[in-house]
């Protein structure tokens, strides 16, 4: 049976398509999540959203005994939580963090994100797209997509 990969998004996101157009679009996590389906094909998903850092952790912890990969957008953790960091130094697969915007050109308290350190890899500033740059980049990782 094929592991399913994580998609894990952190606080405000159940708000895109509504929270600050001009940096994060119109696009809805419900269209995000169909989108991450689409290009995970037959490989299974757990698409997930919280507002609570202890949540995601839980879901991370999930993740280690049952997941082949994580994709996170740890959000506004991503520059605050050093416990969401170390739940993911301890998933043995690939974990590919994304941000819709690109982090870099905006104020300075965005350009250093904890998780970065930890990941496979970071993807920023593609917008929604980067989630299919990410799964894909996982299911490549993964070899066949199967774990």
């Amino acid at each position: 049976m094929t592991k399913p990969i994580f998609i894990l998004n952190g606080p405000n996101l159940n708000r895109l398509g509504k929270r600050e157009p001009a940096i994060y679009g119109k696009t809805t996590l419900a269209e995000i999540e169909a989108m991450c389906r689409d290009e995970a094909g037959m490989v299974p998903v757990e698409f997930r959203q919280s507002n609570s850092e202890t949540l995601l952790i839980d879901w991370i912890h999930e993740a280690i005994d049952t997941g082949s990969a994580i994709v996170i957008n740890p959000a506004a953790y991503s520059f605050t939580s050093m416990a969401i960091m170390d739940a993911l130094k301890m998933f043995p697969g690939p974990v590919i963090e994304v941000h819709i915007s690109n982090i870099h050109r905006r104020e300075e308290i965005y350009h250093h994100s904890y998780m970065s350190s930890v990941v496979t890899a970071v993807i920023a500033g593609l917008g929604p797209g980067g989630y299919r740059a990410a799964i894909k980049a996982a299911l490549e990782m993964l070899g066949d997509g199967t774990a």
